[in-house]
């Protein structure tokens, strides 16, 4: 199979003030195409050739690291898109709110959590709200890993991902993380972030 670069579910200005159109373009255009070619170049001729992204990142050898890069900034990006909407930001309804403050007190705990798990990462990486064996948790990982690789520090179903890689921020918040990690709070799509919840609930 040929991965392709999967168009923005909004146009790249919409989610604006909190994230700018000239970050999203090259963001998407840009890293995320990169991401989809490298991938596919790495697959070809493989015994990967033929899956999908959910099997090749559950077998990849960590020391291959053009499926490793390529292939998670392809996951990780398709999901980071989709969590976002200009119609997004408030907190979640139903279990998964409930599942939230059972986990970590109250939704502003878990925000607060979520937010120093990104601050925490040193260099590029990601922050993740993952479910695993009935449990939410809370981690990051480097670069472009992320919790379905056999090998990465943090495990479990990314139901909630964010980037922060400077690219994902700089040209708008520069080197304030932080106020990116407030903006992006936002525009979470938090009824996109229940169906991945619930999909392996």
């Amino acid at each position: 199979m040929s991965f392709k670069l999967p168009e923005l579910p909004y146009a790249y200005n919409a989610l604006e003030p909190y994230i700018d159109e000239a970050t999203m373009k090259v963001h998407h255009t840009g890293h995320h195409q990169a991401y989809t070619n490298g991938l596919n170049d790495a697959i070809a001729d493989t015994s990967m050739e033929n899956s999908s992204i959910e099997e090749i990142l559950a077998v990849v050898d960590p020391n291959n690291k053009p499926v490793r890069n390529n292939g998670g900034g392809f996951y990780n990006h398709v999901m980071y898109w989709n969590i976002m909407s200009p119609k997004g930001g408030g907190q979640p309804a139903g279990d998964l709110l409930k599942h939230i403050i059972d986990t970590f007190g109250s939704f502003d705990n878990f925000k607060d959590q979520f937010s120093k798990a990104g601050m925490g990462r040193f260099g590029s990486g990601w922050a993740w709200l993952s479910f695993e064996n009935g449990d939410l948790k809370i981690g990051s990982t480097p670069n472009q890993d992320n919790p379905l690789m056999p090998f990465a520090e943090f495990s479990g179903f990314p139901v909630l991902g964010m980037d922060v890689w400077e690219h994902a921020y700089y040209l708008k918040h520069q080197n304030k993380r932080a106020a990116y990690i407030n903006d992006f709070f936002q525009v979470i799509n938090w009824e996109e972030v229940e169906k991945r919840y619930k999909s392996v609930k």
